[in-house]
């Protein structure tokens, strides 16, 4: 009694223990410092890229580092001086004014013959009127010119303005003498010198005048080569044309200042460039440059906090993904996660690991040359989770990778992404997925990264295709590039994969495969010393795998966690009846307490033994696990008759003939106690029916069900019945040749 209760009591404080290591992994608090951890990884690892960084500073003092430009920054102060010398080159803009002085011309004379034909005025009179009034008709003639174009959009006001004033300074003033002349003046003459001057006028006028005195200076020549012959005619008709001809080309203000304001939005901005110094080490802050730090906000003081607020935002937006992913997938009420804390951690640092290769490969790149940045193993994190974790859960870190890729290794300025990286990334990592599911050798790792190469190299191509950038140097370089981070890639999670798996105790589907092999020492040694147990744990295998595929669980863990589940019967094989071949059963002749502790113990030596030899806590955890707390009934009546026989008090109840447990904690375990339980009845009959089978399977779910067995994990009735249903089928299968069927009735019976 006192031994039963002590194996009981320390079950109880195995059970205890193992929920107090497992606390932790499943606190809810744990988890969300895990979040939060995800969430400063991603805001510290982008900060730099996106967030500028700021400096406390004061004008006039000396800067105690160097400063360069964290991003592309306009100089407003260097712009405004680019804009004014560009404006300073710009040369004044002249207009021609299409001036018709020969009609001024032609007005005077005409004015001129009319008084001398008048012979009721004196000649003094005609002098007088000529000496007032044709002076006076130059400024009338120009006045109506204005008044005629202004608003009329021919002519801007300015330039009208302009031109009455240089008119106005350069007019010719008339030799006193001439006006002498001009009484005696016959309408003969008068006609010949209009036809004579207007030609004149109109020949100078039709160039471009500046300086009216260039005009006038060749009026002379002309004159003298004119069929004037008179010598008053040709005198008089030289200082009438010299009179009329005026500039007609002038300064166009409004046009100038237009040309120096479009000069000035010509200019280009002038740029300070990412990663250009700003102010070198113990430089004196000038008011300018203090100025110019403060409008990048780049002081302490004069910080702009909506580009962390930004990040911050984006960041938790990215861990929102991962969360809703690992509780959407998680048991059927949506409340408990898919993974533990500890798997949680195990993410963690896989993002971390992945998002640390993409910073050493970003300190490579320069604006020449960022191709570089095509060797990051971008896939190097997918590739782990689908490993380690589930395809699904890669699929949505390779859409958060290639974000975080496309921001930590874009060069390009005034943009936070990088198209080119980021698509790259998605499909590498989508075809590392793909090509790394189900993966049973250590050398799928390397055609993976086979595949993300030739991936990696054909969307490089692509893109610079579509880009239309077919320069030599630069292509050959990303795509040698390109090829070289499938290569890397497979190379690290080689080296990666056995650390996660013994830090971690994850069970790859890699490493189960390692487990499976018959050369490893302990399943030599369950061949070689309990050859039954051997045979056995093989068909519990073939059992628990199918029925746990038939629910969505792990079937190849079960299948290997059977082949380990019976390893402790190797310490006193001869105890179990499938090792016992032409000896007699020994426990026939011993007490049955201590048949029950001999049976009970195999489980505890068991994870002793696979302890001893590293293998990994789910195996243990089947090994321990798969009988649960179930009740050895058979040595418990015998000892209830060997008391009747020896009138003996029955001091011991069924509870002192059940294993020490813990129950099955996995779906996996279940499966495997159900399949060890299914195998070693359906072993114990002889000629099994179909309906046999059926009933016996149904009667030990039944009664494992009924036993509470299946109370700490998630195993549903639904489930049950599939697993059921899956085991029929198995043991038919593999028991075909034994089974009787229905309809395999005897030829006897059939003739009668």
């Amino acid at each position: 009694m006192n031994q039963n209760q002590n194996q009981n009591q320390v079950g109880k404080q195995g059970n205890l223990q193992s929920l107090r290591t497992a606390g932790w992994k499943q606190s809810a608090a744990v988890r969300l410092v895990l979040l939060f951890l995800f969430v400063l990884l991603f805001y510290f690892s982008l900060a730099p890229h996106v967030v500028p960084e700021t400096y406390n500073i004061q004008e006039g003092a000396a800067s105690e580092k160097d400063i360069l430009a964290p991003f592309q920054i306009s100089d407003s102060k260097a712009t405004l001086q680019a804009q004014e010398e560009a404006a300073n080159r710009i040369d004044s803009s002249y207009s021609n004014v299409a001036l018709r002085s020969d009609q001024l011309l032609d007005q005077i004379l005409l004015r001129i013959e009319q008084l001398n034909l008048d012979d009721q005025v004196s000649q003094q009179n005609k002098i007088d009127i000529y000496r007032n009034e044709i002076p006076g008709r130059y400024g009338e003639f120009v006045e109506n010119f204005v008044k005629k174009n202004a608003g009329g959009g021919t002519y801007n006001d300015t330039l009208l303005t302009e031109m009455a004033e240089v008119i106005k300074e350069q007019e010719y003033t008339i030799p006193e003498e001439t006006f002498y002349k001009m009484p005696r003046l016959t309408s003969e003459e008068i006609a010949d010198m209009r036809s004579v001057g207007q030609e004149i006028v109109r020949k100078l006028m039709g160039e471009q005048l500046r300086d009216a005195e260039t005009a006038r200076t060749r009026v002379a020549e002309l004159v003298n080569g004119s069929k004037l012959s008179g010598r008053t005619s040709r005198e008089i008709v030289q200082e009438l044309a010299r009179f009329a001809i005026m500039p007609n080309r002038f300064i166009d203000k409004e046009a100038t200042e237009e040309a120096k304001i479009q000069a000035k939005k010509n200019t280009p901005p002038v740029m300070i460039q990412e990663g250009d110094l700003i102010v070198k080490r113990g430089q004196i802050i000038t008011p300018e440059v203090y100025e110019l730090l403060k409008d990048s906000s780049l002081l302490h003081d004069k910080r702009n906090y909506w580009p962390q607020l930004g990040l911050l935002l984006m960041c938790l937006m990215l861990i929102l993904g991962i969360y809703a992913y690992l509780h959407q997938s998680g048991g059927k009420d949506g409340l408990k996660p898919k993974y533990n804390n500890s798997q949680l951690f195990m993410l963690w640092l896989i993002y971390l690991i992945n998002i640390l290769t993409m910073q050493v490969i970003s300190l490579t790149q320069t604006h020449a040359a960022p191709y570089a940045g095509y060797l990051a193993p971008a896939a190097l994190g997918t590739m782990l989770i689908a490993l380690l974790l589930d395809m699904h859960l890669a699929l949505i870190s390779s859409i958060i990778f290639s974000l975080i890729g496309s921001v930590v290794l874009n060069t390009q300025q005034n943009q936070i992404f990088d198209f080119n990286f980021g698509f790259v990334f998605i499909v590498v990592s989508i075809a590392a997925i793909f090509s790394i599911h189900r993966a049973s050798q250590r050398s799928t790792i390397l055609k993976a990264g086979i595949m993300v190469s030739l991936f990696g190299s054909a969307s490089v191509l692509a893109l610079m295709f579509l880009s239309e950038q077919l320069d030599q140097g630069p292509l050959i370089y990303s795509l040698a590039f390109a090829f070289a981070s499938g290569l890397l890639t497979a190379i690290l999670v080689i080296g990666l994969m056995p650390f996660f798996e013994i830090t971690f105790g994850i069970l790859s589907a890699l490493k189960l495969v390692e487990l499976s092999n018959p050369n490893h020492p302990l399943l030599r040694k369950l061949l070689t010393e309990t050859p039954g147990t051997y045979h056995h744990s093989v068909m519990v295998g073939n059992l628990s795998e199918a029925a746990a595929e038939s629910i969505g669980a792990d079937g190849l863990l079960c299948r290997v966690g059977s082949f380990y589940h019976d390893i402790g019967k190797t310490k006193r094989p001869n105890y179990f009846i499938e090792n016992q071949t032409n000896i007699e059963n020994p426990h026939d002749t011993i007490d049955p307490k201590l048949s029950k502790s001999i049976i009970v113990a195999h489980a505890r030596d068991g994870v002793d033994m696979l302890k001893a030899h590293n293998i990994p806590k789910p195996i243990r955890d089947i090994a321990e696990q798969h009988h649960g707390t179930t009740s050895l009934k058979f040595f418990y009546i015998k000892a209830l008759k060997q008391a009747e026989e020896q009138g003996a008090e029955v001091n011991f109840t069924e509870d002192d003939f059940r294993y020490p447990g813990p129950k099955a904690q996995s779906k996996e375990a279940a499966v495997v106690g159900l399949a060890d339980c299914v195998e070693a009845a359906v072993r114990s009959l002889r000629n099994p029916t179909v309906e046999q089978v059926e009933a016996m399977i149904q009667k030990i779910i039944k009664s494992r069900v009924d036993d509470n067995q299946y109370n700490e994990c998630d195993l549903t009735m639904k489930e049950l019945d599939k697993i059921a249903h899956s085991l029929k089928e198995s043991v038919i299968g593999i028991f075909h040749s034994r089974i009787e069927y229905p309809e395999d009735v005897k030829p006897k019976e059939r003739m009668a």
